[in-house]
């Protein structure tokens, strides 16, 4: 039975409520409990915080690795409960055909040492696509190299479309755009169809006259080669019912006269035997359908005169037709006449193709001005959206040690694409003196770790998402400005969310609610990585180190008190 995690669960509105890991790379087994608002995970350098987040990775969807299995294992289960009652999910559920429990979604995978992967939700196996596409709405995992997408275009422009709550918008113009596409392939298709026609036209009209001027007839060949069978065998035919016709009506020999004296003979009795009568009823129906069969036979004979030029026309007409069904790769004459019609078809194409070219140049001269006035609609919604970003990551990066810092976002026309006509640029400049410059070519690593906060900590506020886990987002930074940034990462988990900061600097985990610390152990077995959640006493000594290093001096403890507002 897989482990489902049912004890301890904290109360509250927790996201991520419980997270379970068994033997995955050097952690044996980890079950623990988490809580809503802010928490955050201290530790060495080594001691295996990267370890979870890797778990938490292929709980999302990430390629697994066998070799990921704790040493030993045959295999190992990483599973974690979500609490999704206030988050509109159960859409997702009923589509996907998942049992749907709001207060207990549980998501497992499990890895076995022959290098099989399995996936479930609620229990009920799924693909890890489906896996990939739940994790992506529960947790959003920001780790350092997350820093790079400030380069990104479309991540630059997905942050802008966040903000201009345009996603309605953007919809309507991605479906214009879609066809817009489709119908230029469509007239490209048409242009290269009238081209290549164009060049075959003379060979095509010769190809439907030919088969026109045959006047093909369906069921002609047929008739034409039983009419040539028949007279190919005339002299057999006619030899054969000469012989039937004198076997039924020669004088003295024939069927018919000596039918006549045998009905002649049983009258001249039918007064003496009874039973003469009926024979001689039956004699005489047998004499009309003989009689009838010998005039139809006589009448055959005089007909079945032999004509050789008759049997060559008809043989000739079916050469031509063999001819043509060889030279079009068919086999009757009805494929002939459906070969015939397609090119009148096709030659009644190219002789509208002017018009039909017409008319999906003005569908597509439509569609395009369609598609540039919901791009101009998008244009609109995102340059507000940027002069209010420009405004609140000012706010926000400020108190955050830029007293000079500018931050503005340049939105430029390009060629209509599949998000629009805009090309979006995040400019930055730490001071007054240097003049504004993408953001990811002048920002020192702190100034860009804080850039990521603030512009995470305004999008939260418009995605709704259940768990975000900040992987050392305070690089580059301390002191006060590091304490800034948690209190930012404190304000976001308290806005019906979760933020979980694996970090290095006692600022910001002086300022979790909850505080859990990742240490390595060595054992008989080897080394294995244990998560604790620490006792306020115990969160004393681990800021205190954080201050000082491992000889914990009495003037740290009164530090980290200060900082943990303990008296």
């Amino acid at each position: 039975m897989p482990h489902r995690a049912t004890h301890g669960i904290s109360s509250g509105n927790s996201m991520l409520k419980h997270l379970f890991i068994k033997n995955y790379t050097l952690i044996e087994e980890l079950d623990i409990d988490l809580h809503p608002g802010f928490s955050v995970i201290t530790g060495e350098t080594g001691a295996g915080k990267s370890i979870i987040l890797g778990a938490i990775g292929l709980l999302l969807g990430q390629r697994a690795d066998s070799k990921s299995i704790k040493q030993g294992a045959d295999k190992c289960v990483i599973e974690a409960q979500f609490d999704l009652s206030r988050y509109k999910m159960q859409e997702f559920f009923n589509e996907n055909d998942i049992e749907y429990d709001q207060s207990d979604c549980i998501i497992r995978r499990e890895l076995t040492a022959s290098g099989k992967s399995r996936a479930f939700i609620n229990d009920t196996p799924v693909q890890l696509s489906m896996l990939k596409e739940l994790g992506e709405q529960l947790v959003d995992v920001h780790s350092q190299h997350q820093n790079l997408l400030l380069n990104k275009q479309d991540f630059q422009l997905n942050v802008v479309d966040v903000i201009a709550y345009d996603a309605k918008e953007l919809a309507t113009y991605q479906q214009t755009y879609n066809q817009y596409q489709a119908t230029a392939r469509e007239l490209e298709t048409l242009k290269d169809d009238i081209e290549r026609n164009r060049q075959n036209l003379d060979f095509l009209q010769f190809q439907c006259d030919e088969l026109t001027q045959a006047n093909l007839e369906e069921g002609e060949q047929e008739e034409l080669e039983q009419r040539s069978d028949v007279m190919s065998h005339s002299e057999e035919i006619k030899s054969a019912l000469y012989e039937a016709d004198n076997a039924l009506s020669a004088e003295v020999t024939g069927i018919i006269e000596s039918l006549q004296t045998a009905i002649s003979a049983l009258k001249g009795i039918d007064r003496v035997w009874p039973n003469a009568q009926e024979l001689t009823e039956r004699l005489d129906s047998s004499y009309i359908e003989l009689k009838d069969i010998a005039q139809e036979i006589n009448a055959k004979l005089e007909d079945t005169d032999f004509d050789p030029a008759e049997l060559d026309a008809v043989n000739n007409r079916l050469d031509k037709l063999y001819d043509l069904e060889k030279k079009y790769h068919v086999s009757t004459v009805d494929e002939l006449i459906t070969k015939r019609d397609e090119l009148k078809h096709q030659l009644g194409n190219i002789e509208n193709s002017d018009e039909a070219l017409s008319e999906l140049q003005q569908k597509l001269a439509k569609l395009q001005a369609q598609a540039r006035k919901e791009a101009d609609a998008l244009t609109k919604l995102r340059t507000k959206a940027a002069r209010q970003i420009e405004k609140d990551m000012q706010a926000r990066l400020i108190p955050l040690g830029m007293p000079n810092v500018r931050f503005s976002i340049e939105v430029t026309p390009s060629a209509l694409g599949a998000n629009g006509q805009d090309k979006i640029a995040f400019l930055f400049s730490a001071n007054t003196s240097t003049p504004l410059q993408p953001v990811s070519q002048v920002a020192s690593g702190g100034e860009i770790a804080r850039v990521m906060l603030s512009l995470k900590a305004m999008i939260s506020g418009a995605v709704k998402l259940p768990t975000i886990i900040f992987d050392e987002i305070d690089t580059g930074v301390s002191g006060k400005i590091a304490e800034k940034m948690a209190e930012i990462m404190q304000e976001m988990g308290h806005n019906e969310r979760q933020v979980i900061s694996i970090t290095h600097l006692p600022q910001i985990a002086a300022l979790g609610t909850a505080h859990y610390r990742v240490e390595k152990e060595e054992t008989v077995i080897g080394t294995i990585s244990r998560m604790k959640e620490l006792t306020p006493e115990e969160r004393i000594t681990e800021i205190a180190q954080m201050l000082s290093g491992s000889d914990v001096s009495e003037a740290a403890i009164q530090n980290a008190k200060q900082l943990l507002k303990v008296k």
